[in-house]
């Protein structure tokens, strides 16, 4: 499954730097707007303690964890939807990504200049949050007045769609994004809301990008901030870009391991910015597990195993017979496939079995 979530804010919010540390793909980090022109796209691993100890157990011959790509997209400003600064850019850009990480600067450094000359993340929020509904709204009156014209026929389809349309128009003006929309009924309502490619639609991670004594505690900003979300119901999360940026550039395990120890962190924020994308998007790891190669694969919640087949190989889906399964937990505690088997507790699984997160799968098919 191809992740991308893309890296979003105003200019010189830290966004550049999360990126290099997420990526260290060396996307340009300067103390001015625009310094990043053009989306910067690094695929990054997904940190999955699992796969190490089955790694250990097993010693294949390669290890392959599951990735994510992480687009960071050029900053905009007011009147971006309207074409200002880099705005038809960012737009378009932020179009194609799954899920929105949304920094937004919560500390005071005189070194680095705001767009709008003050810390604010509440303000800065808003602006992005307006450029994006105005962009919405623009897309929903071109739609809604191809569908005026079609509708005179009376059909019920295209009526069905022109009051999608008009709700939704509502329902932004009265500055909500279209992810709270909650009228549509059915199967055929939720597949025209994706078809809209609505731009407030898409998930969305706030991170809160702090100085180094507020990342446990956060600061007035992130207060601030907090209260002003509330009710959105959304993920969020407390990270020091500069930090991150530190730990990035150390070698070893053991200098992270010290290094996080001594800043009181029990992980690098880039995981917890990683696991919130898997958790907001719904998102499961299953793995399989051989001399050859020992992998996790990406599912969504609620995957039955000819689909989760189908991630590895469109055949394994076509000619799906049945699947092997073991549950984490027994396989490592009862060392591997064999003990798995000996002890019982390895099933064979039909068509309609749900996927769960952690489980060893070893696919049978037939084309």
């Amino acid at each position: 499954m191809a992740l991308q979530c893309g890296i979003v804010g105003l200019p010189n919010v830290g966004k550049s730097t999360l990126f290099n540390a997420l990526t260290q793909a060396g996307a340009l980090a300067a103390n001015y707007p625009f310094a990043t022109k053009d989306p910067n796209v690094g695929v990054i691993t997904v940190p999955d303690q699992r796969l190490d100890k089955l790694a250990e157990m097993i010693n294949p011959q390669r290890v392959v964890p599951t990735t994510v790509d992480i687009v960071d997209i050029a900053g905009l400003i007011k009147g971006a939807s309207k074409g200002e600064g880099l705005g038809n850019q960012f737009l378009a850009n932020i179009r194609e990504v799954n899920a929105i990480v949304h920094v937004v600067r919560c500390f005071e450094d005189p070194n680095v200049v705001h767009v709008d000359g003050s810390v604010n993340p509440v303000r800065d929020k808003e602006i992005i949050d307006m450029e994006l509904a105005f962009k919405d709204m623009e897309t929903l009156e071109k739609r809604a007045d191809r569908l005026r014209k079609l509708s005179k026929g009376q059909d019920k389809e295209v009526l069905r769609q022109l009051g999608i349309c008009e709700a939704l128009l509502k329902h932004l003006e009265a500055e909500k994004p279209a992810r709270s929309f909650d009228e549509l009924e059915n199967e055929d309502d939720h597949k025209f809301f994706k078809e809209l490619l609505l731009l407030t639609g898409k998930p969305v991670i706030y991170v809160c990008n702090v100085d180094e004594a507020s990342v446990n505690s956060g600061n007035e900003h992130t207060a601030r901030f907090i209260e002003a979300v509330k009710a959105e119901n959304a993920q969020i999360i407390f990270i020091s870009a500069a930090i991150e940026a530190e730990i990035s550039e150390l070698e070893s395990a053991e200098e992270r391991a010290m290094f996080l120890a001594d800043m009181n962190l029990s992980e690098p924020g880039v995981n917890k910015v990683i696991n919130a994308c898997y958790s907001i998007l719904e998102l499961i790891t299953y793995f399989t597990a051989g001399e050859k190669e020992v992998r996790a694969w990406t599912i969504k919640i609620g995957t039955k195993a000819p689909q989760a087949a189908g991630v590895i190989h469109t055949d394994f889906e076509r000619g799906f017979i049945k699947a092997r399964t073991v549950a984490y937990a027994d396989f490592v505690k009862l060392n591997g496939w064999k003990g798995a088997q000996e002890n019982g507790v390895m099933r064979q699984e039909g068509k309609e079995y749900v996927v769960n997160d952690g489980d060893l799968m070893e696919f049978m098919f037939n084309v």
